[in-house]
């Protein structure tokens, strides 16, 4: 039995045929070039054929499509709200998809890459074993897979885990409103803007991302210029782990799970900060609750959402979600 996982991101469609130990096969990457709305409802489908033409011809028959979306899934519905594709404020995916594979005998699950994240990192990542886990993705910005007795939180619309907007500073600022406070700071796009407000300043920007265009620096530069002593970057990179660390601290306090593991683009390169990160979190958590817990970095590191598209569609088989 093989099922077919999707992985949507901002700029390309990961995809692949899973077995039920997680084996992966005939896996592929489809660039989106800049289509919007339904174009790339349509590429998504047209994948997810791909594969089935492939499953077919190998023997296997396929009764689940997992899909991990970049933003929310409205169980209810089958509507998506995925800010990174344009047209896709509150996109038919389900209906999309039914369209395409009428069966009704095919399972279609979708999910956000919170959820995704996790669910992979539980079946087959740093999570295998764990009842009570979070998965802590840094990149572009900054979610929260937070699983809860084996199973995942949700919230009463299906948003929980949008820790970008934890409020971790004062006094509220006008900026924090697109992307949240946390996001805003420590995020990937949010340690390149601190960077470039900190670049005026004549007594940090002595190094090497003083040379930079301050439009152009990103969050790699921030990490390359810290590790070569740069007194900006490294003033950015101690705030980032203070905001990682209160984010970890009240993740703990309010959850107390077994792990929280860090994935996403900067974790990556900030996996070097863990030990870091666990020493400010012991100052702000319940001191009890932070003994028990672990920080690691994902074992699936980019295809933590893809893993978890397919243990969706396997779980679908068993009749859970």
């Amino acid at each position: 039995m093989a099922v077919i996982a999707v992985d949507l991101g901002g700029t390309k469609i990961a995809s692949a045929l899973f077995d039920q130990a997680g084996t992966a096969a005939h896996r592929q990457t489809t660039l989106l070039e800049k289509r919007e709305g339904d174009d790339v409802g349509r590429l998504i489908a047209q994948t997810v054929h791909g594969l089935r033409v492939i499953a077919e011809t190998d023997g296997d028959q396929i009764d689940a499509i997992g899909i991990c979306v970049p933003g929310i899934s409205y169980a209810a519905t089958g509507r998506v709200w995925a800010p990174n594709i344009p047209g896709w404020d509150d996109y038919p995916l389900m209906d999309v998809l039914r369209s395409a594979f009428p069966s009704p005998h095919t399972r279609i699950s979708i999910d956000s890459d919170r959820a995704c994240s996790i669910l992979g990192e539980v079946w087959q990542g740093a999570a295998q074993g764990c009842r009570d886990a979070i998965f802590l993705a840094v990149g572009t910005g900054i979610g929260a897979g937070i699983l809860v007795d084996g199973r995942i939180l949700r919230g009463a619309h299906d948003i929980a885990g949008a820790i970008g907007w934890l409020a971790l500073d004062r006094p509220f600022e006008q900026k924090y409103v697109a992307c949240g406070c946390f996001e805003y700071h420590a995020s990937g796009e949010g340690l390149a803007k601190v960077a470039q407000e900190y670049l005026p300043d004549t007594d940090a920007g002595l190094g090497a991302l003083s040379s930079r265009i301050p439009a152009g620096i990103t969050a790699r530069d921030v990490f390359e210029a810290a590790d070569a002593g740069d007194p900006l970057a490294g003033r950015v990179v101690a705030e980032g782990i203070e905001f990682w660390g209160m984010a970890t601290a009240n993740l703990v306090s309010l959850f107390n799970p077994e792990k929280i593991i860090f994935g996403g683009g900067v974790f990556g390169p900030a996996l070097r900060y863990l030990d870091a990160i666990m020493h400010e979190a012991r100052k702000w958590a319940q001191p009890i609750s932070i003994t028990h817990v672990t920080l690691e970095g994902s074992r699936l590191g980019g295809d933590a959402g893809l893993y978890g598209a397919a243990f969706l569609a396997l779980r679908t088989l068993e009749g859970e979600r």
